[in-house]
């Protein structure tokens, strides 16, 4: 797995939401919607909504970093991206009838993939 340095950095995110999607996928999660976002200013997006063998509605951050440096990817998502990951994933679930269980996953995409599941929680 290997990401082109001198690529823009929205398309070194493009190839690592490429490289999870891929990864999750053989795990046998389902695609639901890529690069979901929230309308208007100050809202949040999402990488990928996914659904899991057991029915699980999984909201999917995916970071890449191409060092440590500063703590590498899991450094990288804060607080605030965090609220903002939630908050879109409480407009998702604005526009269904039912309520699955959902989860917060995070996937790394570094040397190697590390996929944290249920990594943090709404709250």
């Amino acid at each position: 797995m290997k990401i082109e340095a001198s690529a823009t950095t929205k398309s070194k995110g493009d190839a690592a939401e490429d490289v999870a999607l891929a990864h999750l996928q053989a795990a046998g999660l389902k695609l639901l919607q890529r690069n979901y976002r929230t309308p208007g200013r100050g809202g949040g997006e999402i990488d990928l909504i996914m659904r899991d063998t057991e029915g699980t509605l999984v909201f999917i951050e995916v970071r890449q970093r191409a060092g440590e440096l500063f703590g590498g990817a899991a450094a990288s998502i804060s607080a605030t991206k965090r609220n903002r990951i939630i908050f879109a994933a409480k407009y998702y679930l604005m526009k269904l009838t039912r309520i699955p269980a959902c989860r917060f996953d995070v996937v790394l995409v570094e040397k190697n993939i590390t996929w944290l599941k249920a990594a943090f929680e709404a709250a």
